[in-house]
C-alpha cells in the first residue's frame, strides 16, 4: 500500500508554526541556550520548507540549500555554545542582559 505524500500547503503550514514558535522563543525567553535552540528551530523550518519544495518542483536545489543551512547551523551552535559558555562560567544566573561582561 503506497501512501500519497501531504499536500504542500500542510508543509508550509507546518513550517510557518514551526518558525513562529522559534520567534517567540527568542523573543521571549532570555535564557541563552534557549535561545538558540529557538534560532535551531528556525533553521528546521525553513529545511523543511526547502525540501518540501524540491520535491514539489522535482530538482535538487532545495536539498542543496538544506545542506548549506544545516552546515551553517552546526557552526552557528559550536560557537555560540562556547560563547555561552566563557561568558557565563563564573556567574550563578545565566541571562543574556548580563552580555556586558563581554566587553574587554
Amino acid at each position: 500500500m503506497h501512501l500519497l505524500p501531504a499536500p504542500l500547503a500542510d508543509y508550509t503550514v507546518l513550517s510557518a508554526l514551526m518558525f513562529l514558535i522559534g520567534v517567540c522563543g527568542v523573543i521571549v525567553r532570555r535564557n541563552p541556550l534557549v535561545m538558540l535552540m529557538s534560532i535551531e528551530l528556525m533553521f528546521n523550518a525553513a529545511n523543511l520548507l526547502f525540501v518540501a519544495y524540491a520535491r514539489a518542483w522535482l530538482n535538487n536545489a532545495g536539498h542543496i540549500f538544506a545542506f548549506l543551512v544545516i552546515t551553517v547551523a552546526a557552526a552557528e551552535a559550536a560557537i555560540g555554545l562556547a560563547i555561552v559558555v566563557v561568558a557565563f562560567r563564573a556567574s550563578e544566573r545565566v541571562d543574556v542582559d548580563q552580555a556586558s561582561a563581554l566587553r574587554g
